[in-house]
């Protein structure tokens, strides 16, 4: 199978703690990398999980709180001292555009590379950006400013070829492609060889959702439904409910709730309130209604 990966940068919420960096994630999908908003220390631990700078090309920002977004324009100014030269493409919120252009202009002039800003309509399902191996989309979510999740569906590849039966048909190499394609193959006597007997279908197409910062929305099902990983915050305890309502943020029991209501194959629960010393408890808490969920951590390398 092809690399699909999720590395957590930092999985903490709005306060500092020696526990956890802000909020941060690199999506590998085939060697190409997709960061997940970024706050401060992104880039420190990105060298601390031997993720490449050159590979990443795409930022996507959630929404404007600053524990999501204080650490691009130092990953952008330290892109410039390693001698950059690739496009770097940011898709954020509207509002984002001139906030990025006035810090561009102010830290990083002269840069040897371009940024480019794509504007994000947080208020809707949409496709934002794709290319040979994946479809992202946005997933409109309710917090105290505009924000919006992350679907990442990866596309189909092709067939994988039965060599055994290449051998035995004698098919030259210059037709491999085309066989991938879909292809019979006719022998020298006429005889027709269907292209499913020359191939194996490929693994099915994986999916990745990312829901942070929202509040508790059930209609999220329609958008996340059988992803094979959902990372879902759970800033707070269920205990703690009044607090999650009051600052539109979800708990423990509600994330695990929608990742089962939406048949999603495994759970990754992050962006922790600073005031829990045991996030055990939160863990508990999530494998009570969904019990394949795991708790996101510094580094932690999730394969999907």
């Amino acid at each position: 199978m092809e690399k699909f990966e999720l590395t957590i940068l930092g999985c903490g919420s709005a306060l500092p703690t020696t526990r956890h960096f802000a909020t941060s994630q690199v999506i590998n999908i085939r060697e190409k990398l997709y960061m997940i908003d970024c706050g401060e220390g992104a880039q420190l631990q990105m060298r601390r999980s031997r993720l490449k700078f050159s590979r990443l090309n795409h930022v996507f920002i959630s929404h404007l709180h600053g524990d999501h977004c204080f650490g691009l324009i130092g990953l952008i100014s330290t892109f410039g001292l390693l001698g950059r030269t690739a496009p770097l493409y940011v898709h954020a919120p509207a509002a984002f555009g001139p906030i990025l252009q006035s810090l561009l202009g102010f830290f990083c002039k002269g840069l040897d590379f371009r940024v480019e800003f794509y504007p994000v309509d947080t208020s809707r399902h949409a496709l934002i950006h794709e290319d040979r191996s994946v479809s992202i989309y946005s997933i409109p979510l309710r917090h105290r400013i505009e924000c919006c999740g992350f679907l990442f569906q990866e596309k189909a590849t092709l067939p994988h070829i039965r060599r055994d039966m290449i051998d035995f048909y004698r098919i030259p190499i210059c037709e491999i492609n085309n066989i991938k394609n879909g292809m019979d193959w006719t022998t020298e006597d006429g005889t027709l060889v269907p292209n499913h007997r020359l191939t194996e279908p490929s693994a099915p197409p994986r999916s990745f959702a990312y829901c942070s910062d929202t509040c508790y929305l059930p209609e999220l099902t329609q958008y996340i439904r059988k992803a094979d990983l959902l990372f879902h915050e759970a800033t707070f305890l269920h205990e703690d409910l009044a607090r999650a309502q009051e600052t539109f943020h979800t708990t423990a029991r509600q994330a695990a709730t929608l990742a089962r209501d939406s048949q999603v194959k495994k759970l990754c629960i992050g962006h922790f309130s600073a005031r829990y010393e045991d996030e055990s408890l939160l863990l508990k808490e999530a494998q009570s209604i969904f019990e394949p969920t795991i708790l996101a951590k510094e580094n932690l390398l999730i394969k999907i």
